[in-house]
């Protein structure tokens, strides 16, 4: 009485996951309205104005920490985060000067032949 039960249950989950996988081959991911905006910001936050931009803020941020004398706690904390945003808008410039610029993640354009094709006196024609 259980192996049945189970094996209706199974049945019944994979109907429902045939059934709903349609929809979800048929969507794509491109198009959307709003990548277009995103991927500007993304760009504008990346390109070398953002460069120029982090490394004033944590100059001035910088700066005004050290120098600024008795800064009350509001102006320190907002010192802070002018100093946090200028590093994270700088992140890519400063993980850029390390040599890691992105990565890619597909099929080379060159792949090498077996192992076996390459030795010339091992292959067996039958």
């Amino acid at each position: 009485m259980r192996l049945e039960r189970l094996l209706n249950l199974a049945g019944i989950a994979l109907a429902s996951a045939s059934i709903l996988a349609d929809p979800v081959h048929a969507s794509s991911g491109g198009g959307l309205p709003w990548e277009g905006p995103l991927q500007q910001i993304q760009e504008s936050i990346t390109g070398p104005v953002a460069g120029f931009i982090a490394l004033a803020a944590v100059a001035i941020a910088g700066g005004m920490l050290i120098f600024g004398g008795e800064l009350n706690d509001f102006a320190r904390r907002l010192m802070y985060v002018v100093l946090v945003a200028g590093i994270l808008l700088g992140a890519t410039q400063i993980v850029g000067l390390f040599g890691a610029t992105g990565a890619s993640i597909g099929v080379a354009d060159h792949t090498s032949p077996p192992a076996m094709a390459k030795r010339g006196g091992d292959t067996h024609d039958g």
